[in-house]
């Protein structure tokens, strides 16, 4: 999940980061690769806030002139899909960790941000509520 982001300098210095899909994330930096540095951050902090409100996380737009591209670390990426799947299931955590045969705390450390989760248990959640999770590799531009 690549979002586009707005980096405005700011009159007093620094940039200012936003993002037109997230409007919860806001930052600022210095520099730009402390503002780099910065909207990552700001991006996964308002990851928090859809799983906290239990909120489909928006589809990032194609950037446009000015934009540049902040991309989630692949292990939020995933769990932001999770969360969207079982949203657009309608499942609660508590039938997917019956359906995979865990317990229901077992099943909410696999929807928090902050806990590592293994892939293949992302998967197997996603297997559950009806999705197909794959991997794709392809070479870097």
């Amino acid at each position: 999940m690549k979002f586009p982001a707005l980096f405005d300098p700011a009159p007093e210095g620094g940039f200012t980061v936003t993002f037109r899909d997230v409007p919860e994330a806001i930052t600022e930096g210095d520099t730009l690769e402390e503002a780099e540095a910065m909207a990552l951050d700001a991006l996964v902090t308002a990851m928090e806030f859809y799983f906290d409100d239990g909120r489909p996380v928006p589809t990032p737009s194609k950037p446009i002139k000015g934009e540049r591209i902040v991309a989630l670390p692949l292990s939020v990426a995933a769990k932001v899909a999770l969360l969207n799947a079982r949203l657009e299931s309608g499942a609660k955590p508590v039938d997917v960790a019956r359906a995979l045969g865990i317990k229901p705390q077992e099943m909410t450390r696999v929807f928090d941000l902050k806990h590592a989760t293994k892939i293949d248990t992302i998967a197997a959640a996603m297997a559950a509520m009806g999705y197909q999770m794959d991997l794709q590799v392809r070479p870097a531009k």
